[in-house]
């Protein structure tokens, strides 16, 4: 179960106990293990990988804490307003989108999170691994965290192959071998989960190319079956094409900063 934002849960102890084990292993075991600590390019990629796990660290921490987008106090659609192109209703009565639990309005994009308990400005999803919705105001630093940790897991796996392949000298393979047996757990444990974080890098790739959220993707599966049923095309109402949408992401995460 999620806790309340901004708390530290068991999920988020599971990252940062990952990072911890990720980072000790590549460092500590593999490091020494291929190129030697006492060697330059041992200390250049320690020093990397140590750089690249606080970034990791710094990023996650930020997602966590960050709150995603509060929608503002007394917001109210402007139905006039010739410069919103978009305004969102109900799909069955028509009328604008009222969140009966917050009792307000709902901007464009923004949904109501059972987990968060509130509106949600552009929620993506609620993500239990940091305990927060990822949303308008914290949608960069995750897809950066993200980002970061792909980079350092197949980082990782580059040390730990390379470790795992290097073979050491007879005298010291007394003492060498249980380090060979935890680095070689360790690309097994980090192997598909290397592959998970690609994945969903991509697919948030994809999502910025074209203008959707995972919300508005699953929405999005729906009408355009509905649409295909009645003999229409559907057309995400948000995708300006990718350069367009590109550059509104920019925007959007310059007025973050």
């Amino acid at each position: 179960m999620a806790g309340r934002p901004g708390y530290l849960t068991l999920p988020i102890f599971s990252v940062l106990a990952a990072i911890g084990y990720v980072y000790y292993t590549a460092v500590f075991l593999a490091v020494p293990r291929w190129l030697g600590l006492s060697t330059a390019a041992g200390v250049a990629n320690a020093v990397a990988f140590t750089a690249l796990a606080a970034a990791c660290l710094a990023t996650y921490a930020v997602a966590v804490r960050r709150d995603p987008g509060r929608v503002p106090p007394g917001y109210a659609p402007d139905v006039e307003d010739a410069e919103s192109t978009v305004h969102e209703i109900k799909r069955k009565s028509g009328d604008l989108r009222y969140c009966q639990k917050c009792c307000h309005y709902k901007p464009p994009r923004a949904h109501h999170c059972r987990f968060c308990k509130r509106c949600v400005l552009k929620m993506d999803h609620h993500c239990i691994w940091i305990n927060n919705c990822v949303g308008h105001e914290n949608y960069k630093i995750f897809l950066v965290f993200v980002l970061y940790a792909v980079v350092a897991s197949f980082y990782a796996m580059i040390l730990i192959i390379g470790s795992v392949m290097h073979s050491v000298p007879k005298d010291e393979q007394s003492g060498s071998d249980s380090s060979r047996t935890s680095i070689i757990i360790c690309g097994v444990i980090l192997s598909p989960l290397a592959l998970a974080l690609a994945v969903l890098l991509g697919w948030h790739i994809y999502f910025i190319l074209q203008n959707k959220t995972t919300v508005e993707y699953h929405e999005g599966v729906r009408a355009m079956w509905l649409a295909e049923k009645g003999g229409d095309l559907y057309h995400h109402p948000y995708d300006l094409g990718v350069y367009d949408n590109l550059i509104s992401e920019r925007k959007q995460a310059g007025d973050m900063t």
